[in-house]
């Protein structure tokens, strides 16, 4: 790829919002500048929401919802719109893995690899049309002669996308909200709103009725208003768990229904049969994958005490080892950070762990070799507390931890003394010894040798790490509600 490849915005209306099948103008004025970490230079400028701009999405969703045809089609009907948007995000993946690192610093070839399947969430969740019962008959108590549990649409939903991986994050609440009949508004982080401009355009491509996908891109202080608005049943939000307990809290005065899909501070349990020089290879690998901006990344590396050394050297090898670079550099293993300001929020941590007498084994600082960018080095802290701040709070870059454990309860005892509970692991060649320690751990996902998710099966935690899950059947539920029908005979047409 050509620089002049690498820094386009492949958008036709990056100036403007998508409301009612179409693109209109913002409100005002203010514009929203894209930096690239990379680089430090603008990328692109996008139109900035107001209070009025998101009353208009809002609205236009809730028509499209409430006397628009989207919800009175079958099943079956808006499966077909879903594989049309399949289509068109297939033949855009080239834009998708452009925009990426431009926004956020993911490498291109990984960009790559995540935007080549994106078309296949689509298909996924149009494929539960056929196999997915949104209608059962019951036996019923009630005296009725049909009982029939009915699962319908929640309504209008407020996706909330964040910005280290806005199409992945996105795809997983817009597909089964689409699928189950809501309407919705996507608001897009002002770090990273070219994932759902591109998306407005696939809706558009796809023929999706006016009103059923709109899109918008607001700070923090507007975005409270999506919350807020009486015409939201639903608000599905990707972030911290800070703004998780904000959302929770405003929803709850009003009951309005939410999913939540939080921070982690996962821990890989490495028992005493595991080779360490792979575990580390493994772990280094994934934590440099995203530059560490990743909620299910593996940051707290619990090891049996007489292997503590050992890996603290290994992990210190395979980071000190890794690449730090241009993200559109092929050989490139980690890119840059998001943000000047995330990148200070990182190395405030880093010095947290100096001034707390951890053992920093790698990393610490900026590449001496990157002059400009938000680039920071791969870091591993060893003889960690676990009650510390460096192993309790998510960092949310390339920090790890290396924590000692005196056996193997002491080492489940360890990883489940967090508040979160989205990610764990367990690197163990004894297959019983992994099932029996993955379901004592308190999380959402247990990975065996490796960090692994599978939003086929469902994603989310437990505790602070959130509430519902995205992805497979478990993540089209949230957008459905239960209904009863007893009914005195057999209606001649059902859905």
């Amino acid at each position: 790829m050509t620089d002049t490849d690498s820094t386009r915005v492949p958008l036709k209306h990056p100036d403007q919002f998508f409301m009612n099948g179409a693109w209109v103008a913002p409100t005002s004025d203010k514009r929203i500048v894209v930096i690239t970490p990379a680089t430090e230079e603008t990328y692109m400028e996008v139109a900035e929401a107001q209070l009025e701009d998101v009353n208009r999405a809002v609205a236009a969703a809730r028509e499209a919802f409430d006397h628009g045809p989207w919800p009175r089609m079958s099943h079956h009907e808006r499966a077909g719109y879903l594989r049309a948007m399949a289509e068109v995000l297939t033949a855009r993946a080239g834009d998708i893995s452009t925009i990426w690192p431009n926004e956020m610093g993911i490498t291109h070839p990984l960009a790559s690899f995540f935007a080549g399947s994106i078309g296949s969430v689509f298909e996924s969740y149009a494929g539960m049309a056929e196999s997915f019962s949104f209608e059962e008959q019951h036996q019923t108590y009630s005296g009725a002669k049909l009982g029939l549990l009915v699962r319908e649409p929640v309504g209008v939903v407020g996706a909330i996308i964040p910005w280290n991986g806005p199409i992945l994050l996105m795809s997983y609440k817009i597909a089964p909200a689409l699928l189950a009949g809501c309407t919705m508004v996507i608001k897009a982080s002002p770090e990273a709103p070219g994932h759902a401009l591109l998306m407005a355009e696939v809706a558009e491509a796809a023929g999706l009725p006016p009103g059923v996908v709109n899109v918008i891109t607001a700070d923090r202080e507007v975005s409270e208003a999506l919350v807020r608005h009486p015409d939201v049943d639903k608000i599905a939000f990707t972030g911290s768990s800070a703004a998780g307990k904000r959302i929770a809290s405003i929803l709850g005065a009003r009951i309005g229904r939410f999913t939540l899909e939080l921070g982690g501070k996962s821990a890989a349990v490495v028992l005493d049969d595991y080779d360490v020089e792979l575990a580390a290879r493994v772990i280094a690998a994934n934590t440099c994958a995203m530059s560490g901006q990743m909620c299910a990344a593996l940051t707290r590396i619990i090891v049996p005490k007489d292997k503590h050394d050992q890996m603290l050297e290994a992990l210190a090898s395979s980071l000190a080892a890794t690449k730090v670079g241009d993200p559109f550099d092929p050989e490139t293993q980690m890119g840059p950070l998001a943000t000047s300001r995330h990148r200070a929020r990182v190395e405030k941590y880093i010095q947290i762990g100096r001034d707390q007498g951890f053992k920093l084994a790698a990393g610490g600082g900026r590449p001496m070799h990157l002059k400009r960018g938000f680039y920071v080095e791969p870091t591993v802290f060893g003889n960690v507390d676990n009650r510390s701040v460096l192993a309790q709070e998510e960092i949310f870059g390339p920090v790890l931890t290396v924590i000692p454990a005196q056996d193997e309860d002491d080492a489940v005892d360890i990883a489940n003394d967090s508040v979160y509970g989205l990610n764990g692991s367990v690197f163990t060649h004894d297959v019983n010894r992994a099932y029996s320690i993955a379901r004592r751990l308190r999380t959402g996902t247990v990975g065996h040798n490796n960090l692994r998710v599978d939003f086929s099966m469902g994603f989310g935690g437990f505790k602070e790490s959130g509430i519902g899950r995205e992805g497979g059947i478990e993540g089209l539920h949230p957008y459905l509600e239960s209904k009863t029908v007893l009914l005195d005979g057999w209606p001649k047409h059902r859905l």
